[in-house]
């Protein structure tokens, strides 16, 4: 009963983590070192709540109603804080402003105050359960209370945010925890059992066990240290969406829970305390060092075998998918877990009295979180940088293996020969470091997506690479951002993200001088906004400083990684905007696609109310659109988000796989004369001429409707919502969903309205628009496998435009 407490407990408390975690990414911004901060209120209150309160419940004869009472206030905090949390981000945003460093309390009191609760639930149940032994009490209550935290970690992406949002999620939580003191206190009741306190000189530990308790703190760190490279490592065989993340979690505390269940059965029978502790430390760092020191091409091979399985038993993408994430995860983390697991009952057994249960698990705990939050950081602001990934993991096996050496030479080993089994191990793993190439996951990254690497580096905000791709003229360059392909210097990239920054400021209607672009990734959109003549202010907000380094190696962006004239500012695009009460006559967002883990922010209702505060008189806000990347119906539901924030809306075709989303506070008029004018810029024509737009007529070709065909299209979908981020948690995308979303629009055509429109412009722009929608044709028939049908469109299209660089870039291959 006391097991299935725990579990419940641990469940809710996992829930409660992710939807804070993703809650400050939206009040203190999703940059490293901000995250780092609010996640590190979150473990500082776990580490009191475990010091302090394991030590009251060893002054208590019923510590189950103070346990039950935890619970209560864990529930009663919680939701509170979840209901905060939503509307401080614009308070933090004045406090930062005002105060400086201080407003950082607000968060940590939110998020950390709840936590000093839930830190205390595990020692005071320890304390109320242990009747004998401490190691095997404590590593089984522990592997319960981890075991509720992989159900935590599944429900939250896979059932509760899906279904019930951030604010449902948290009353979810909070109804278990309500549930588990209930039970608690009926408990105490019925079995009217007290336990004995121990006289006071049995309360303060040995020397050895606080070296115990040293050393374990400091493996807390180490373990957290192999997590951050862990967290970069993996991703390269998953994905960015929320899925992976939560599957790879899960493996890790599943790991975590069996080492401790397994080392609890036999934690008495083991002769030799320190040995065990030692050795599993030491092992827990060559085996994380071995497992990537093994990675290479059967992982990928092995993914898709199971990935094909599973599909074919389920029927199901999303499981298929998950299988793949599931077997990479187990790949490179569980086996290191294990043993991390299994350290925690091997150190009560060190440190542990039945007397002190309380206080010892507590000890235990509040040091390995604090090592933990320590071993963060410099893993990664310090060891990441500077070393990168596999000699950050390899220094990390090492510190392992002193922990371990220094547990058995300092710690009563009873048979010191067996001592040499340790420094067996920490000069493999000395050896094993030396011989793992430091380029591993470099290598990796270009043999999985093919291609010769042109730019590597290892960030403490994530991996950034490029590599050239394709061949002769068609050789292009391609961003990844921790393994995952973000964008390129193809010609199509070329053409949809020149459209995203240019044509919102020709269709403007007034005289746009300033805009903004979140999201630098090639530079190719920033770098578009110097060919406009008109604009004195170009800023742009990119999260990663490695991105802003790698842009040379993109062609088109005009040099603007080096363009004196652009502001780049280095924080999330949402954070800018809450920092700053800067207006804007054009804002264009390109993010990564909607549905990756934490991308939502920008793509929410909320989102766009806030851009919408920081337009000028007649600004305009531009929103990428990228069609495959997301099923149908959650499209759907970004547009609707995107209608509700703008009372004025139009829509643009970009590239075959790309839409714009045009919206504003004020009508959007189009005056074909001004259009013609600024299409007309030598500059501007020039850029966008590159690319295939090579007429005014040819720009409002593009044109697919307005604000009643988005309406439409939108229905009654509920919107995407800061609470209700259904994009992110959504199922997997469906194969060539394009195929079924890009026909609906089409359908949804309209007439442009153009005020003064010549009757030759008129004209041209709808040859321009036939010859344009016969390629998407085109597009459409090879996606369906109708090459005939495909090759015959295409025909058309290249004999009567045959010279637009775009149309003979898809002609020329399969790219």
């Amino acid at each position: 009963m006391l097991a299935m407490l725990l579990f419940g407990s641990g469940a809710a408390s996992l829930v409660y983590q992710l939807l804070w975690i993703k809650q400050l990414s939206l009040v203190v911004g999703v940059e490293v070192y901000a995250v780092t901060m609010a996640v590190s209120a979150f473990f500082a209150g776990l580490a009191l709540g475990g010091a302090w309160l394991g030590r009251k419940a060893d002054e208590l004869q019923r510590p189950l109603r103070l346990y039950a009472l935890l619970e209560g206030a864990v529930a009663v905090l919680a939701v509170i804080a979840t209901f905060l949390l939503a509307h401080s981000a614009a308070a933090f945003a004045v406090l930062e402003r005002q105060v400086g460093w201080l407003a950082w309390v607000l968060p940590f009191v939110l998020v950390g105050a709840p936590a000093v609760a839930m830190g205390g639930t595990l020692p005071v149940l320890v304390r109320a359960a242990t009747r004998g032994s401490v190691a095997a009490t404590g590593g089984r209550l522990y592997a319960a209370n981890t075991a509720g935290a992989v159900a935590g970690v599944l429900a939250a992406p896979f059932l509760l945010l899906p279904a019930l949002g951030v604010q449902g999620s948290a009353w979810t939580a909070a109804s278990v925890n309500g549930l588990v003191a209930l039970t608690a206190l009926w408990l105490d009741r019925h079995l009217a059992s007290q336990v004995p306190i121990a006289p006071a000189q049995s309360m303060a530990p040995s020397w050895t066990g606080r070296l115990a308790l040293v050393l374990y703190a400091i493996a807390g760190g180490i373990a957290l240290g192999y997590e951050v490279v862990w967290s970069q490592t993996v991703v390269q065989f998953m994905s960015t969406r929320a899925f992976a993340f939560a599957m790879m979690l899960a493996v890790y505390l599943l790991g975590l829970m069996a080492g401790s269940a397994i080392y609890a059965r036999f934690a008495d029978r083991v002769r030799d305390g320190w040995l065990a502790f030692g050795l599993l430390i030491a092992l827990a760092g060559f085996a994380a060092l071995l497992q990537v020191s093994w990675l290479g091409d059967w992982l990928p091979a092995l993914q898709s075998a199971s990935a094909n399985l599973v599909m074919s038993l389920t029927d199901s993408r999303l499981a298929a998918m998950c299988a793949r994430f599931a077997i990479a995860a187990i790949a490179i983390v569980l086996l290191p877990t294990l043993l991390l697991g299994a350290a925690f009952p091997a150190v009560l057994r060190l440190c542990g009295h039945a007397g002190r249960s309380g206080r010892s698990v507590g000890a235990a705990l509040a040091l390995n979180t604090l090592g933990g939050i320590a071993g963060t950081v410099v893993t990664g602001f310090v060891l990441v940088p500077a070393f990168g990934l596999v000699r950050s993991l390899a220094l990390l096996a090492i510190a392992a293996a002193v922990v371990g050496l220094v547990a058995v030479f300092a710690g009563t080993v009873q048979r010191p020969r067996n001592r040499w089994a340790v420094v067996a191990v920490a000069i493999v793993s000395l050896a094993l470091a030396a011989f793992t190439p430091p380029q591993k996951f470099a290598n990796l990254l270009a043999q999985a997506r093919g291609g010769e690497l042109s730019y590597y580096e290892e960030s403490r905000g994530g991996t950034v690479a490029v590599l050239a791709q394709g061949q002769g003229d068609n050789r292009f360059h391609r961003l990844y951002i921790q393994g995952v392909s973000n964008s390129g210097d193809t010609l199509p990239s070329l053409r949809y993200m020149r459209l995203q920054a240019l044509l919102p400021l020709i269709i403007h209607r007034g005289e746009p001088r300033s805009a903004l672009v979140i999201g630098f990734g090639t530079g190719i959109t920033a770098g578009a906004l110097s060919q406009y003549p008109g604009l004195t202010t170009r800023v742009c907000a990119e999260l990663l400083p490695a991105v802003v380094r790698a842009v040379s190696q993109f062609q088109g962006n005009y040099h603007a990684g080096s363009d004196a004239r652009l502001d780049i500012r280095l924080r999330d695009g949402r954070r800018e905007l809450l920092a700053s009460a800067q207006t804007y006559d054009m804002i264009t967002l390109e993010p990564p696609p909607p549905s990756a883990a934490g991308v939502v922010n920008l793509y929410s209702r909320d989102f766009y109310q806030l851009a919408a505060k920081r337009l000028a008189p007649g600004g305009v806000v531009a929103q990428w659109w990228p069609i495959p990347t997301q099923n149908d119906e959650d499209s759907r539901a970004m547009v609707r988000a995107f209608l509700d924030a703008f009372p004025h809306a139009t829509l643009w075709t970009t590239e075959l796989h790309e839409m714009l989303l045009v919206g504003s506070n004020d009508p959007i008029e189009l005056n074909a004369t001004q259009i013609e004018q600024r299409f007309n810029q030598p500059s501007v024509a020039k850029a966008l001429g590159e690319v295939g737009i090579a007429s005014p007529a040819a720009l409002l070709a593009t044109w697919m409707g307005d604000g009643d065909s988005l309406e439409r299209y939108a229905g009654h979908v509920a919107a995407v919502t800061d609470d209700r981020p259904s994009i992110e948690y959504a199922t997997w995308v469906r194969r060539d969903e394009i195929v079924r979303v890009l026909p609906e629009l089409v359908a949804l055509r309209s007439e442009p309205t153009l005020h003064g429109a010549r009757p030759e412009l008129v004209a041209a722009m709808h040859q321009q628009r036939d010859v344009l929608f016969t390629f998407y044709a085109a597009g459409l028939a090879a996606y369906q496998g109708d090459r005939e049908h495909a090759s015959e469109a295409l025909g058309m299209v290249l004999q009567a435009d045959g010279q637009n660089p775009y149309y003979r870039w898809i002609a020329g291959g399969d790219r």
